[in-house]
């Protein structure tokens, strides 16, 4: 997922981390073409960290968009583990 960058309508070419970055700070409201986009991506997300559920490690724009999602997924052991993996493995590559 990385820098691959997708073609949303409205905004262009964005990778991941620059469709969260524009979702956090956007007033007023995130406009809905980037929302069902982050949906989307959150989704894929989720999917790959039910699958490994004790062993998958969030890259950092997968990170970023559970963190930015985290309101939903405050009473999942799940994500809380796989948020410190995250943490346990920054700077480790």
């Amino acid at each position: 997922m990385g820098g691959h960058a997708e073609y949303i309508d409205g905004f262009g070419r964005l990778t991941l981390s620059q469709a969260v970055y524009i979702a956090q700070n956007s007033e007023g409201g995130v406009d809905q073409r980037l929302a069902n986009h982050l949906e989307r991506k959150l989704s894929e997300v989720w999917r790959k960290l039910q699958a490994q559920p004790n062993s998958y490690v969030f890259p950092d724009d997968e990170f970023a968009l559970f963190n930015y999602y985290k309101s939903r997924f405050e009473d999942s052991d799940v994500v809380r583990n796989a948020t410190k993996r995250y943490w346990d493995n920054r700077g480790r590559s």
